[in-house]
């Protein structure tokens, strides 16, 4: 065959022009390499799961608010909307925002998630003071996107200040509900729930942690996390350093620092995190081995924390835990995977329940790429 010069020219520079945009590509950006329509996709299916659930059904046709999967939900969900060109928070999101509005509302008179009565002596109590903070959190964060606070965020923080702990040895704290479940519901989730109000008070926009009212309480709660914190397990040391960054002060900048290196040591040679090598040495109430693998709650909620507290993602660690996070979405479910420390998945009530652990893994890791692709 015949090719004539000029074709020969044209074929050359059209191989070099795709040699060059070749070369000149970047780094693909987090967005272009993970699944956030089946992220979303899951999250929204598993928030209806929950708020339909019958045991999650509570008084005056409202629903508990779950850390495990009502909390999560609320914190990740409109950070996807951007990625999807949403317009509007989607049908779930109001949904949950109406029954923390509702039970804001009706506090003094709504039940408590569980009394003395039906799940024994301090339910009703830690019941008031679990919600009090999850409530604060919720508003406080769905706030922030619209850069106003409102009437009834403001009252769900009034509601989460008068449950605060101003005069027992966990002076400072919220009495947290406690049914033996790591990592939201045991003995040592007094300091979890904390750190969580310092997260909603930080968060909560119109400078509200400058408020002269607040001072008082907020020195309270600050003393204890400070107080506390050596004695607390890595996972809560990492909620306290996403506290930390969203609360100015919260920390010295030595105890922060700490922090992020202890994690930082903790990271497994494939770029995640395990749960399970977080959680001292807690041991499973069915009697099954903790599972030692990197999971999707543990890595999501570090690289989370770990970008508030000002590690960039071009860190060579953080570079291994989104790399992590990106190839370890479930192509199929959309979900990431963790695992329980208190049951294997067998032990489970049933197969809804069995996915807890991957709600709030998914969401966290939600978080923590759509945070990177904002940088």
């Amino acid at each position: 065959m015949n090719i004539t010069l000029p074709r020969i020219s044209a074929v050359v520079a059209c191989l070099f022009a795709g040699i060059i945009a070749v070369s000149s590509r970047t780094e693909p950006r987090a967005d272009s390499s993970w699944d956030q329509k089946a992220a979303a996709a899951y999250l929204d299916q598993r928030a209806s799961w929950w708020m339909d659930w019958p045991k999650s059904a509570r008084d005056h046709e409202t629903f508990c608010v779950s850390c495990h999967t009502a909390v999560p939900y609320a914190l990740s969900r409109p950070a996807l909307r951007k990625a999807l060109a949403e317009a509007a928070p989607s049908a779930n999101e109001s949904r949950l925002l109406g029954n923390v509005t509702k039970r804001v509302r009706l506090w003094k008179e709504v039940a408590p998630f569980y009394s003395d009565a039906d799940r024994g002596v301090y339910k009703t109590s830690e019941s008031r003071g679990t919600e009090s903070v999850l409530n604060a959190l919720i508003l406080s964060s769905h706030d922030a996107q619209i850069g106003k606070l409102s009437d009834d965020t403001s009252a769900a923080l009034e509601n989460m200040w008068a449950e605060q702990q101003t005069s027992t040895e966990k002076k400072g704290a919220w009495l947290w509900l406690r049914f033996r479940n790591e990592p939201w519901e045991a003995d040592d989730s007094d300091f979890y729930g904390a750190t969580l109000a310092a997260v909603a008070v930080g968060t909560a926009p119109g400078n509200y942690r400058a408020r002269p009212e607040i001072q008082t309480k907020l020195k309270l709660l600050r003393e204890y996390l400070n107080h506390e914190c050596a004695a607390q397990t890595s996972i809560n040391r990492v909620v306290l350093l996403w506290a930390s960054a969203k609360l100015p002060g919260l920390l010295e900048p030595k105890l922060q620092k700490s922090i992020v290196k202890e994690i930082l040591a903790k990271q497994q040679p494939d770029g995640g995190w395990s749960l399970s090598t977080l959680s001292g040495d807690w041991k499973r109430n069915d009697g099954t081995p903790q599972e030692v693998k990197s999971d999707g709650y543990a890595t999501g909620l570090i690289t989370f924390a770990l970008e508030q507290a000002g590690i960039p993602r071009d860190d060579p660690q953080q570079q291994k835990a989104f790399a992590w996070l990106i190839a370890n979405q479930s192509k199929t479910e959309g979900s990431w995977l963790a695992y329980s420390l208190n049951k294997n998945k067998e032990h489970h009530m049933s197969a809804g329940t069995a996915l807890f652990m991957n709600d709030a893994a998914t969401a966290y890791a939600v978080l923590a790429l759509t945070q990177a692709n904002q940088h």
